[in-house]
């Protein structure tokens, strides 16, 4: 199970929406696609400020399932974990007071929304419209492998370099709110000889709390594949529910 693993620390969605495509009359014209990825890497670097912050003033229950299959679809192991954040009030502390968070502590802290240089050359983005997603407008681009191949250092590389599909920015706050990815082709081990991923699946959506932060709403991804010669089928399904301002 190293390799299924492995695979998911690779890359480590359902409202009703309104889609606007690129070029339909009487909207704004759609920004650079450049613009876009730039604003997003620099919004990105405040995830972690973001993270804190909703920890620390929201109260909220996160329930993760992991499902393992075999080749047969029979279940083989099933794990529920749940997760309570129940921060603490703060006495005397002022209802409108923001919180001062700090990262310092953390140098080089990273989350699973931190979007960098470097992982966006990976790929080819096309921007293809916007949509409404929870009442904001949200632009979307359409994803996959760069034309010219980036180096391979290791196997969450040569996944990475054959994953495609779409992604959500919101318009207003360039924050990554949405997305939809797969593997375009087989992922093979050592040759094939070792292992291979035969089919990768990853999706997420998020939600903005009152006070503008963001939070996971559900987190899913699917992998199918081989160890040697052992198959297996993996399903993960992650949520945030219950999600309560403590003051």
């Amino acid at each position: 199970m190293k390799i299924i693993y492995q695979a998911v620390a690779v890359v480590a969605l359902w409202l009703p929406r309104t889609t606007v495509m690129a070029g339909e009359a009487g909207n704004p014209p759609l920004p650079r696609v450049e613009t876009v990825l730039e604003r997003l890497v620099e919004q990105s670097q405040k995830e972690a400020a973001n993270e804190l912050v909703f920890r620390q003033r929201y109260g909220f229950t996160r329930l993760k399932t992991n499902e393992i299959r075999n080749n047969r679809g029979e279940l083989k192991k099933r794990e529920v974990k749940t997760q309570v954040n129940k921060p603490a009030p703060k006495p005397g502390k002022p209802d409108d007071a923001p919180e001062t968070p700090s990262v310092r502590s953390k140098p080089g802290r990273k989350t699973d929304f931190t979007v960098e240089r470097e992982f966006l050359q990976r790929f080819q983005f096309t921007l293809v419209g916007r949509e409404t997603i929870d009442g904001r407008s949200a632009l979307i681009l359409d994803l996959g492998p760069a034309a010219q191949k980036p180096p391979e250092r290791d196997l969450k590389d040569r996944v990475i370099n054959k994953m495609a599909g779409r992604i959500w920015v919101d318009e207003a706050e360039s924050i990554l709110v949405q997305a939809d990815c797969h593997l375009t082709e087989r992922v093979n081990v050592v040759a094939g000889l070792v292992g291979a991923i035969t089919q990768f699946t990853f999706t997420f959506n998020r939600a903005r709390t009152g006070e503008g932060l963001w939070y996971t709403r559900h987190l899913d991804w699917h992998l199918d594949g081989r160890e040697v010669f052992v198959y297996r089928t993996v399903d993960v399904h992650e949520e945030i529910t219950t999600v309560q301002l403590i003051r």
